[in-house]
C-alpha cells in the first residue's frame, strides 16, 4: 500500500471513528465548549494517550524517529488563541469540520474555507510574525519525559492515570 493510500485509509478510519464517537454533531461541539458534555473531551483523551503509547512503541523499534518541534511561546500562545476561536465561531476543529462535510453537513464547508483563508492569511503575514509574536519565547526541541529526566512511558502512565481520573468524574457528573 502507498503513502497516499495509507494516508487516506487512515483518514477514512478516523473519520469513521467520530462519526460513530458523535463528536461530529453540532450540539456535542457547543455542549464541550460550555462545559456541560465531556464526550469530545473524553475522545480526545484517548486519541492523545493511544497516539503517545502508539509513537513511543514506534520509536521503540525503530519504525520511526521523534523529532519535536521547538516550544516557541509565541506560537503557542497565537495557535491556542487562533485554534480556539475558530472553533467557538465555527463549531468545528479541522477534524470534525471535514468528518461533518463527509456526513453531508454542507455548513462545515463555511468552516473548512475559513480555516484555508486563515492558513493563506498566516502565509502572507508570516515574516511580521516571525519577527515579532514567534520571537518571544524558544525553549528548543524539549520532551516532558526530557525535562523531567524520567522514562516516556512514566509519562505515559502519569497521563493515562490522570485521563481515568478524569473519565471517573466525568462519569460521576455524568458528563
Amino acid at each position: 500500500m502507498t503513502e497516499k493510500a495509507l494516508g487516506l485509509a487512515a483518514g477514512l478510519l478516523f473519520g469513521f471513528i467520530l462519526q460513530r464517537g458523535r463528536v461530529l454533531r453540532f450540539d456535542k461541539q457547543v455542549a464541550a465548549m460550555r462545559l456541560q458534555d465531556m464526550t469530545i473531551l473524553k475522545f480526545m483523551l484517548s486519541a492523545i494517550l493511544v497516539g503517545m503509547v502508539g509513537l513511543q512503541l514506534a520509536s521503540q523499534l525503530g519504525w520511526l524517529q521523534l523529532s519535536h518541534k521547538p516550544m516557541n511561546l509565541g506560537a503557542i500562545v497565537l495557535g491556542g488563541v487562533l485554534f480556539g476561536s475558530g472553533w467557538a465561531v465555527a463549531g468545528f476543529c479541522p477534524g470534525t469540520a471535514v468528518g461533518a462535510l463527509g456526513e453531508g453537513r454542507l455548513h462545515a464547508g463555511w468552516a473548512i474555507l475559513g480555516m484555508v483563508l486563515g492558513a493563506a492569511v498566516y502565509a502572507e503575514i508570516y515574516p511580521w510574525l516571525k519577527a515579532t509574536v514567534l520571537s518571544w519565547k524558544d525553549w528548543g526541541r524539549i520532551a516532558l519525559p526530557g525535562v523531567l529526566g524520567v522514562s516516556p512511558w512514566l509519562v505515559i502512565a502519569a497521563f493515562a492515570m490522570v485521563t481515568a481520573g478524569a473519565f471517573v468524574l466525568f462519569e460521576r457528573r455524568r458528563l
